[in-house]
């Protein structure tokens, strides 16, 4: 499963690092002359030192705002919004090993539907990172970390009844082995460019799912869904303009496998009034591809602490929507 992004990293990352010096800049800057937060969305491959941590919540509101149909006609989707707060929560348990937890909130509205009904909570991940190199500040070597992401369903994703707005879940259990890996290059001008290169491959376990649910299920309805495999490349670039400030972007792909649900509906009548048994239903998604654009602008007032406000915009894709993200994340590092 993991050879191709195993491959398509090595290459990646041998382009990412061929441009590189060998020394820090020939003006001796240090790289304490440049205050990052990290892009908007890639990982860091850093980790904690042993009792140090590193705190990141987010905010977010993404907006939907259309799709395309299989004939390429663009076609309007409702003004759904779904504000969300994330946050990192890693914690050092040796000099290159960390894990934490990325706990998940949101509120979601829904034109001509109820809203969420309060915030609600959604599903957890915990994560265990281990760094296998680095830093290397004044080299061309890059610092590489493996890391497991484990996905819990705490989140509502089925039996929404009139509130499918409640749902912030996949009601799956999903596994994300991922490559992180960081590079420091300093540039003719004496600045620092930063460069981030992810990589995660997603293995999910199937839902049994009941009611309105996530995956389009309607109310009667009883069977399971399964979300196949999905693997994500996330390349994110920052630039210091000065040591306090800073402007990033993540480049990102994604592709989806497709999602198969499968089941009954509870049975009816005719018009007859004669009943009818349960009615067999099956839905698949199909496969997905995406690509994503994160620019973001960093500051930072002291080298533990910073802010940062960006926008992730998906365009429409091959069974995709058109979404716009604008999100705020305060970095602290300690």
């Amino acid at each position: 499963m993991l050879r191709t992004p195993l491959l398509i990293g090595t290459l990646l990352l041998s382009a990412l690092a061929a441009p590189a010096q060998t020394e820090c800049s020939p003006s001796g800057h240090s790289i304490s002359e440049a205050w990052f937060t990290g892009p908007m969305l890639a990982n860091t491959a850093a980790t904690p030192a042993r009792g140090h941590f590193l705190l990141e919540p987010y905010l977010t509101d993404m907006r939907t705002l259309g799709a395309y149909s299989p004939s390429g006609t663009r076609l309007p989707a409702p003004a759904a919004s779904s504000y969300d707060s994330q946050t990192y929560l890693i914690y050092g348990l040796m000099n290159r090993l960390a894990a934490g937890a990325l706990p998940l909130f949101g509120y979601n509205t829904i034109p001509g539907q109820p809203t969420s009904a309060g915030p609600v909570l959604g599903d957890l991940t915990l994560i265990v990172q281990r760094r296998l190199t680095g830093p290397y500040p004044c080299h061309h070597i890059p610092t590489v970390a493996l890391a497991v992401e484990q996905t819990l369903p705490t989140g509502a994703f089925d039996n929404l009844g009139s509130r499918p707005a409640n749902a912030l879940g996949q009601g799956v259990f999903t596994t994300i082995p991922a490559i992180f890996s960081q590079l420091y290059l300093w540039l003719p001008n004496g600045r620092i460019r930063r460069s981030r290169l992810d990589i995660y491959d997603s293995i999910s376990t199937t839902a049994s799912v009941t009611g309105v649910s996530v995956y389009g299920t309607a109310a009667g309805f009883r069977g399971t869904a399964h979300p196949d495999n999905s693997l994500t490349l996330d390349a994110a670039f920052e630039y210091s303009v000065t040591q306090r400030f800073a402007l990033a972007t993540d480049a990102v792909w994604r592709s989806s496998a497709n999602t198969r649900v499968s089941g009954t509906e509870a049975p009816t009548s005719n018009s007859a009034g004669t009943p009818i048994g349960p009615t067999p239903i099956t839905m698949n998604s199909g496969s997905s591809t995406a690509w994503a654009f994160a620019p973001a602008v960093e500051y930072s007032w002291r080298p533990w602490i910073g802010i940062l406000i960006g926008v992730r915009l998906y365009p429409a894709g091959h069974n995709t929507p058109d979404t716009i993200t604008p999100g705020i994340a305060v970095n602290i590092f300690r």
